[in-house]
């Protein structure tokens, strides 16, 4: 399917979903949520991509929602926006590949929100990230849901009451993205770590994401109850049958699925 807002670019295992938008800094129009979500949903099903890389088109990453489409929006405008705003950023964590965010820029409101919704981030050494809408008297409080479950209480309370930027090494401090690298090594360094995801089980990458979000708001002792049965379940399949085969004939093994 053609896209205006997007691109998305399937190579081998790995799939590129670009914002592309430059000219609006990849803002989050309705438009753009509702064909991420339609992208989304459609990689889920392939069975080939094992990896999906999202990148900002232009001098950044995204400056977050489309405020023209806001301004003078009424509750059910909103509503609409938000929900589906929602819903495609849960996709990120419900589909069964790794999804890892190349930033660079300045990732700001939902486009911070974008980041800390992949499971994964790069970001080149000049990148920023802010929630800044207390600014303008309009609370991040969607970024909110991510960003604090992802660097913490104390940190996301802070750029959520001071709209400040924290650079790219901040970030990495406090777990908003796993790596910074020069920008000239941005592409380079996340492509390198697509790579070597993709050469394991989509089947068992999917089986590990999907239980990693549903036991981290679980208890300690309901979460050992949950991964115990999800790991024999696993155990059983023709992938670990097959890898733990390979491992002791020492051999590469060959994944069907």
């Amino acid at each position: 399917m053609k896209y205006k807002d997007i691109q998305v670019q399937v190579d081998g295992h790995i799939a590129t979903l670009l914002l592309d938008r430059p000219e609006k800094r990849n803002a989050l129009s309705l438009n753009t949520l509702q064909e991420m979500i339609h992208a989304l949903e459609d990689l889920a099903t392939h069975q080939e991509v094992r990896v999906a890389v999202l990148r900002g088109n232009g001098s950044v990453f995204s400056a977050g929602h489309d405020l023209h489409e806001l301004v003078d929006g009424d509750l059910q405008t909103y509503r609409k926006i938000f929900a589906t705003c929602m819903r495609m950023m849960l996709l990120f964590s419900e589909m069964p590949q790794p999804v890892i965010a190349a930033v660079h820029g300045i990732a700001t409101a939902a486009g911070c929100q974008l980041v800390a919704a992949c499971d994964l981030a790069i970001a080149a050494e000049d990148a920023r990230f802010a929630t800044p809408g207390v600014k303008i008297g309009f609370f991040c409080t969607t970024p909110m849901v991510p960003l604090s479950r992802v660097v913490g209480r104390k940190k996301a309370l802070e750029m959520l009451f001071t709209g400040e930027f924290i650079s790219a090494q901040e970030a990495l401090k406090f777990g908003l993205v796993n790596k910074v690298v020069p920008p000239a090594e941005l592409d380079d360094a996340v492509y390198k770590l697509a790579d070597h995801i993709c050469q394991f089980s989509r089947t068992v990458l999917g089986v590990g994401k999907e239980a990693f979000y549903q036991q981290i708001e679980m208890s300690e002792r309901l979460a050992y109850a949950y991964a115990s049965e999800i790991i024999s379940v696993n155990g059983v399949m023709p992938v670990a049958r097959e890898g733990m085969a390979a491992f002791l004939e020492k051999r590469k093994p060959v994944w069907s699925e």
